[in-house]
């Protein structure tokens, strides 16, 4: 690996101590989340010279050399100038975001870094996304290669812009000659995260959709960073997925969490998750049902000939994802305060929303009449 710096490049020589040799790596979305875990874990790292972290507020890495702004910004270029990758990691997947205002933050985000990096000679830029691109579809395999058809819709939370981060990903090299970029895809991300698939633990019944054959794979965050550093190290390359070994069928979730089922047919399940969504009652769409109710299991076949493995179990990241979530109480995708929850109860209080969103549509209808 190569620094568009002279004066870094001349500085790499065989008199440079080994803990001097390895990549300048930036790191965006820094200061928070897995940027910060991984910020943190380069920066101790003897492997990596220096890392530059960026973001719109300064995290707490001393170690790190920091930069303040918003990715979207075009002076990004110079901040990049010497490093050797780039990972990046300012997406916003928040449930409460407005999604067109999620789009335009990750996808033009994901476009300026791209072109900034090609533009101060970046050798790499490491783009993490999830295996949800894959899709959650009755006739995947179990499990899916790395090289298997992207079939995910954008009726998904965030999906859409990650399939677009997919695409932009794929382009780069061709628009950007010399610019090399990887691709993590993680299974379903625990640690600290807050999506709709792990609110879907913090229900009183886990729902299953009558059919469905759901399998359940994680991936928990310090797996995922440790993932991104052997991207970073180029010890392995192109589109790679990452998480636990194997997967849990629908049964064994159900015995390991001791909360039991709550079972509906698919029209009613999807219809209702629908219209909850559209007036503004759940903040997931329907599209994500079909996460819980068909598999969308990876291999990680490319990490593993790299040598990597996973140092969590699916049961044992299970196990921290219900201790995550004690206390929360959520009812398909919502967040309810703890009085409500009780006073609902488990089947009761999906009732409530349903006939929530009822009583919203005859109000809506009278008005219209008026």
């Amino acid at each position: 690996m190569s620094s568009p710096d002279p004066q870094v490049r001349a500085a790499r020589n065989e008199s440079t101590p080994p803990a001097l040799r390895g990549p300048v790596v930036a790191v965006t979305g820094a200061a928070s989340g897995i940027g910060a875990l991984l910020t943190e874990r380069l920066a101790a790292s003897q492997e990596i010279k220096q890392v530059i972290a960026i973001d719109e507020r300064r995290g707490e890495c001393a170690a790190a050399l920091w930069h303040i702004l918003d990715v979207r910004d075009p002076a990004i270029a110079d901040k990049l100038r010497g490093a050797d990758v780039v990972v990046h990691l300012a997406l916003d997947l928040d449930l409460k975001t407005d999604a067109a205002a999620r789009t335009a933050y990750n996808v033009r985000g994901t476009q300026t870094v791209l072109t900034a990096a090609a533009a101060a000679g970046v050798h790499r830029v490491v783009l993490c996304t999830s295996a949800m691109v894959y899709g959650a579809l009755p006739d995947n395999e179990l499990p899916l290669s790395e090289d298997a058809e992207l079939r995910a819709t954008a009726e998904a939370t965030g999906v859409g812009d990650l399939l677009e981060i997919e695409r932009l990903a794929r382009r780069a090299p061709r628009a950007h000659p010399g610019l090399n970029v990887t691709v993590v895809r993680p299974a379903v991300l625990i640690g600290g995260t807050d999506t709709a698939l792990t609110r879907y633990f913090e229900s009183p019944r886990l729902l299953v959709v009558a059919g469905s054959r759901p399998a359940w794979q994680f991936c928990h965050v310090e797996d995922l960073c440790s993932a991104l550093e052997y991207a970073v190290l180029e010890k392995v390359d192109g589109e790679l997925a990452v998480g636990c070994e194997g997967w849990l069928e629908q049964e064994e979730v159900e015995e390991l969490s001791g909360i039991r089922r709550m079972e509906l047919p698919s029209a009613v399940a999807l219809g209702a998750a629908a219209r909850l969504h559209r007036i503004g009652l759940t903040p997931s769409p329907a599209g994500d049902l079909a996460y819980t109710m068909y598999p969308w299991v990876v291999s990680g076949s490319r990490l593993h000939d790299a040598g990597w493995r996973p140092q969590w179990t699916n049961e044992e990241v299970l196990a921290e994802l219900l201790e995550e979530v004690t206390g929360r109480h959520t009812v398909v995708g919502r967040r309810l305060g703890r009085k409500d929850a009780t006073a609902a109860g488990a089947a009761g209080a999906t009732v409530a929303l349903l006939g929530a969103a009822a009583v919203v549509r005859r109000a809506r209808k009278a008005r219209r009449r008026i």
